[in-house]
């Protein structure tokens, strides 16, 4: 009885090194990976705050800063309106989101919900866009934008964007796991399709519209080749415009940090976004992935 008992301590103590090495191994292998991912971000910061003849001076570049100093801050902000920038990113962040939210709730309910000749037929066309690469479609939105004279206007640069096959086929797979007896038990009780969709859909499917709204500010944000190809107007630049023109009026390519202090001031807002949302990010994409 002893040695049995002797046995199965050494197993109970063999399982539990090895699940001890296991867990150091994927710890190291996370800690690994988070600095390597993270290093980027804090260069950038690092570099926004060194003056501009330390930073030339470093034959060997240093991982702290000896003098720290907020000069390249002012300095991104004078050698360009950043500001303005800034504040059209806004408009044109809000504006976009606020119209595509609407257009794909309309969109993934009818989809879902609503019976009609040709619905899945319609849908899959629908995926079927997202098949084409999207340079054709940047050639062809360039070419409807034109044609129309909104070259150089806010509705042109919002306009190719209040939409998402992708959003649409996402929410859609969130509405299709809302049961059939609750909308069934609605049209008993009088309840209309949009007082349905309002008091119930959207109130069940909120992780996921909070994601797909987060997602989206980020990709408006973040938005460049658009903006860059139908805006040759300062006054509708984004903060992605804002950024190549100070590299291409000669600062960003002599001044390194004040290039990475507007790189900072522009990616805050993300980032400060993402870690206040990020648990409702991860509960929308697991809800979307998730059946029953």
């Amino acid at each position: 009885m002893s040695v049995k008992n002797t046995d199965l301590e050494k197993i109970k103590k063999t399982s539990a090194r090895r699940e001890a090495i296991v867990k150091t191994f994927t710890y190291l292998l996370l800690t690994v990976w988070a600095v390597m991912v993270l290093f980027p971000f804090y260069w950038m910061l690092l570099t926004s705050i060194k003056s501009y003849g330390s930073y030339n001076s470093e034959w060997i570049p240093k991982f702290y800063a000896t003098n720290p100093t907020l000069d390249n801050y002012r300095s991104a902000f004078t050698a360009v309106p950043l500001g303005k920038y800034i504040l059209n990113t806004v408009v044109f962040t809000l504006t976009t989101t606020t119209l595509m939210i609407g257009v794909i709730i309309f969109a993934a309910f009818a989809f879902s919900r609503l019976q009609f000749k040709g619905r899945d037929l319609v849908f899959t066309g629908f995926l079927a866009l997202m098949m084409i690469p999207n340079e054709l479609v940047i050639i062809t939105n360039f070419q409807t934008i034109t044609n129309l004279g909104l070259r150089n206007t806010f509705t042109g640069l919002i306009l190719p964007s209040v939409t998402s096959v992708f959003y649409i086929y996402l929410l859609k797979e969130n509405f299709e796991q809302i049961p059939d007896s609750l909308y069934m038990a609605a049209k008993v009780d009088g309840t209309s399709d949009i007082k349905y969709l309002f008091k119930v859909m959207l109130p069940i499917c909120r992780p996921t519209i909070v994601t797909i709204i987060i997602l989206k500010v980020i990709e408006c944000w973040n938005s460049y080749v658009w903006p860059r190809l139908i805006t040759d107007d300062s006054a509708y630049f984004l903060v992605s415009n804002g950024i190549q023109e100070i590299r291409e009026n000669g600062l960003g390519r002599e001044n390194i940090p004040a290039m990475m202090a507007a790189v900072v001031v522009i990616s805050v807002p993300l980032i400060v976004l993402f870690l206040i949302f990020r648990d409702k990010i991860m509960a929308g994409v697991s809800r979307g992935g998730t059946k029953g």
